[in-house]
């Protein structure tokens, strides 16, 4: 699992044994360093292509991800009317899906995903017609072997509490922290059920929103051995075996 350093924004790469999931893409203007980087990791399908929500920041740039590569499915929530973009990132994604003959798949709360020998739950988003946009994340609980990890994209406190009624949230041991640590996720009471023991946040330095926020990582750090930040450390590396998880980090 690579959380690529996209600054401020989302874009994780996921592969076993040939099977490839991207969960978001960044900004525009940081989209072509994701390809870069999938092109020299040797990427050249990506089986899933994961849009958790409609904001710039996590699907900016989706639409040059879709135009250099194969694509196997494209995931992403159900949105109110209201709650559909009409931003050009947007159009621009319909439209690079259409010249591909790709239709958009919604998530479905229960659906597995095979990604080689590890399985992607889809735990969220639960219902539908948020108010706030990020509540519509889709969420991906996945489990290796004895080991196991959180994606919940910008989902706030409204999705986090529907997770822990759904029973569908388990202990992780790699947590990628909601909304790029800000205060609105990592509720207490979703990491007393998470209880992560490693976090990486993905956020950009100097952000304008502070995140991480202080909360947030006061909140973690009661649960976590190490917290590993792409601001901070570059793009990080988590490699699972089944058994134990090791990372590494480098910048691209």
């Amino acid at each position: 699992m690579r959380f690529i350093d996209v600054g401020q924004g989302d874009s994780t790469l996921i592969a076993a044994d040939g099977t490839t999931m991207l969960v978001d893409s960044g900004e525009s203007d940081q989209t072509e360093k994701v390809i870069k980087y999938l092109k020299k990791a040797g990427v050249k399908k990506i089986d899933y292509l994961i849009a958790t929500h409609p904001h710039s920041d996590h699907m900016g740039g989706m639409y040059k991800v879709i135009d250099n590569f194969d694509i196997g499915e494209v995931i992403i929530p159900h949105l109110a009317d209201d709650a559909i973009p009409t931003s050009q990132y947007f159009e621009e994604f319909l439209d690079s899906c259409e010249d591909k003959g790709l239709s958009l798949t919604e998530a479905e709360t229960g659906r597995k995903i095979l990604i080689g020998n590890a399985e992607a739950e889809i735990i969220a988003p639960v219902n539908s017609g948020y108010e706030n946009i990020n509540n519509y994340s889709v969420c991906l609980f996945i489990t290796h072997g004895n080991n196991s990890f959180l994606l919940t994209g910008d989902a706030e406190k409204e999705s986090e509490e529907e997770m822990l009624k759904s029973g569908r949230l388990h202990h992780a041991v790699v947590y990628k922290a909601g909304h790029h640590g800000s205060y609105t996720s990592s509720s207490k009471e979703f990491l007393e059920a998470v209880r992560p023991e490693y976090a990486v946040i993905s956020c950009g330095s100097d952000n304008p929103y502070g995140h991480p926020h202080e909360s947030a990582i006061k909140n973690l750090k009661k649960y976590t051995k190490a917290i590993y930040r792409t601001d901070l450390n570059g793009t990080i590396i988590a490699v699972s075996d089944g058994q134990s998880i090791s990372f590494s980090k480098e910048r691209t």
